[in-house]
């Protein structure tokens, strides 16, 4: 596993919810914050978006937005300024109902395909949660053709139900989000991961550890799997990661192991073993002095967080 896919894969719960609309005239919905990423793309037409404390943004055709923190925002036909969205945005849910049976095709309709992913927001990779509020991928030529490819494969499996959509759906989907946050780094070379992730000494480092997470790694392993000194490498990792490379193995085995809790039958015994601790009771200690419960009550809490996710 890569950083970025063992980052993803520590929050992701469950199938996204997603949902193609068509709508024209004058419209103003609602999501209020809630534990996960939404994102919208503009099939047809155009539209705005306003999240809580921010300006309107205009979104055309091709446009794609992620909201990685489940923001609360409004989607609107026009732009509204946050006193008359309170007052005119009724709840996503209601207006999705009445707007669907009743959307008629006409010149100023706009089509867009919206959803969720739902996340386990309890402990974020420090990549994930340095997320802007709003990715805001604006459609031009020549840009982002993994997402643009994405979303083209998105609306022909939305256009005809063929053999198969049903496993192909929910797996673009899951493309889609990460061509989102790909797209996101190619263009923050300011942001700190991907800073990180530019670095050779660090990301090499990175890679070895997300690799084999339960190897008997040291400082002076690492530092001859990124190719240099050992003081070198304590330097670089924690000037750009924020804490030292063991640190950082630590805190990533203790998230590891709290996703094998939440998406395994696996024992704790056997957990331990594959995140590199050496018997369940000091995966435990870790676990406990991270989380603040034990991996027991942890494993019970997140069944019922992936059990609400599933239901909806």
């Amino acid at each position: 596993m890569d950083v970025v896919s063992d980052a993803i894969s520590a929050v992701h719960l469950g199938h996204p919810w997603f949902h193609r609309l068509r709508t024209s005239g004058n419209w103003c919905a609602r999501w209020d914050p809630y534990d996960g990423a939404g994102f919208y793309v503009v099939l047809k037409g155009h539209c705005w978006l306003l999240t809580d404390g921010s300006a309107p943004v205009p979104l055309g055709v091709g446009d794609a937005v992620l909201l990685p923190h489940g923001t609360g925002h409004v989607i609107a036909d026009s732009p509204v300024d946050a006193g008359v969205a309170r007052e005119k945005a009724v709840p996503f849910a209601r207006w999705l109902a009445a707007t669907e049976p009743t959307a008629q095709s006409g010149r100023h309709e706009t089509e867009l395909l919206c959803g969720t992913y739902w996340l386990d927001c309890s402990r974020m990779h420090p990549l994930m949660a340095e997320l802007p509020e709003v990715v805001h991928l604006p459609s031009r030529v020549g840009g982002h053709l993994e997402l643009r490819a994405a979303i083209d494969l998105l609306a022909g499996e939305l256009d005809e139900m063929r053999p198969g959509s049903c496993v192909a759906l929910p797996n673009l989907l899951d493309l889609l989000l990460i061509y989102m946050i790909r797209a996101w780094m190619s263009e923050a070379p300011s942001g700190v991961w991907p800073r990180v992730l530019g670095d050779p000494v660090v990301s090499a480092a990175l890679r070895a550890m997300h690799a084999d997470p339960a190897a008997p790694w040291s400082n002076d392993r690492l530092a001859a799997e990124a190719g240099v000194s050992r003081p070198t490498l304590a330097r670089r990792f924690t000037t750009l990661v924020g804490r030292p490379p063991m640190a950082y193995l630590t805190w990533w085995r203790v998230i590891r192991a709290a996703t094998l809790l939440r998406d395994t039958p696996d024992t704790l015994a056997t957990i331990a073993g594959r995140v590199g601790y050496g018997s369940p009771y000091a995966l435990s200690h870790a676990f406990q002095r991270e989380f603040g419960t034990t991996p027991g009550r942890y494993r019970a809490q997140a069944a019922g967080r992936s059990a609400d996710a599933g239901a909806e």
